[in-house]
């Protein structure tokens, strides 16, 4: 089988466990980042390793939302808050202008243990979800017979192999199409300095935010809604559940 034009990463947002919520963000997020590989490799790569040069010195820093929120690891260069917001404005221009389809899956868990006495696992709801949709975009551009990568960070042995075996009893044929699926998964360790994973990374919490709390200015979701596959139309760029 010939390779896709296309890559997707993946990443996450929120606690997938169900035993105790999270009152201020009771939701998990599984986010798809859709990338034409010649896009992605000749405009995506150079504009995150430029924006890197400027603000560190090198490209070796990874873009983690959780530690630049939290000014943690290589993100304590921020000598002011109109410092990270300049540094945030130019990492959401990159967003911005990176071309690139979007499907993210918000599993809202409260709603979830309301509704279902033995609910699924929210990772492998959201991972069903996501890569039903994944499949009809890489259909709708001709893609749909090759074989595309599904990357996504690795989180343990046991969860990596939990997710694995989840992913290939939906390819093999446990989805809405009730058919095999030309998707491979590949685990990207932490330390993968990958612009893919980080820009999924990015887009995650503000989307999950989006769905929580939809009153709030939200910039960096303004910037992601115009990407959601099918723009704004219900369950299908954006599915939320239940």
């Amino acid at each position: 089988m010939s390779f896709s034009d296309y890559i997707v990463y993946v990443d996450e947002s929120g606690d997938h466990g169900l035993a105790s919520l999270d009152p201020n963000y009771p939701v998990f997020v599984l986010a798809f980042c859709i990338f034409a590989k010649q896009h992605y490799s000749e405009r995506v790569v150079p504009a995150l390793q430029a924006f890197k040069f400027r603000h560190f010195g090198h490209d070796l820093a990874i873009l983690h939302e959780h530690e630049i929120r939290k000014e943690t690891g290589d993100f304590k260069l921020f000598r002011s808050r109109q410092e990270k917001n300049a540094f945030l404005s130019e990492l959401t221009v990159i967003i911005e202008e990176a071309d690139f389809t979007l499907v993210a899956c918000v599993i809202e868990k409260e709603r979830l243990l309301q509704r279902y006495a033995s609910p699924n696992n929210p990772y492998h709801l959201a991972l069903a979800f996501g890569l039903e949709r994944v499949y009809r975009f890489l259909e709708s551009q001709g893609q749909g017979d090759r074989l595309t990568h599904i990357v996504v960070e690795c989180r343990g042995r046991k969860e990596d192999d939990e997710l694995e075996l989840e992913f290939r009893r939906i390819c093999d044929g446990a989805n809405w199409f009730n058919k095999p699926l030309p998707l491979a998964i590949r685990f990207a360790d932490k330390k993968t300095n990958s612009a893919g994973l980080q820009l999924a990374d990015m887009v995650a919490r503000p989307i999950g935010l989006s769905v929580l709390r939809p009153d709030q200015p939200n910039r960096a979701y303004d910037v992601l809604r115009k990407k959601l596959y099918g723009g704004e139309k219900a369950g299908w760029g954006l599915k939320c559940f239940p």
